[in-house]
């Protein structure tokens, strides 16, 4: 039993001296384009509302500050709100959803 635990203490210890360190490949942007940001916004918000926000259709994106705002429209003559999302576009974090009640 102490020649297994040596053999595999003295394995481990090759694997850590002869393990080469990779920098980090710099990744592009996971939210690259405003095409993506509204499929998921979609994404999100079609479980919280239903089918309905097709209805606010089309979607709109902008970005500011590395943050994508996506939001639904409406006829001005319309009543009532629009969904809205904010999504980081480095990492795709979800920042903060919103919509009517």
């Amino acid at each position: 039993m102490k020649k297994i635990l040596l053999f595999l203490a003295f394995v481990g210890l090759l694997s850590v001296t002869n393990s080469k360190t990779i920098p980090a490949a710099k990744h592009p942007d996971y939210v690259s384009d405003e095409q993506t940001a509204i499929k998921i916004a979609e994404a999100i918000w079609l479980p919280i509302l239903g089918k309905s926000i097709y209805d606010e259709r089309p979607f709109k994106a902008h970005l500011s500050d590395n943050v994508w705002h996506v939001s639904g429209t409406k006829p001005d003559s319309a009543f009532g709100g629009v969904p809205m999302i904010d999504i980081r576009k480095s990492d795709c974090k979800i920042l903060g959803v919103w919509f009517p009640k």
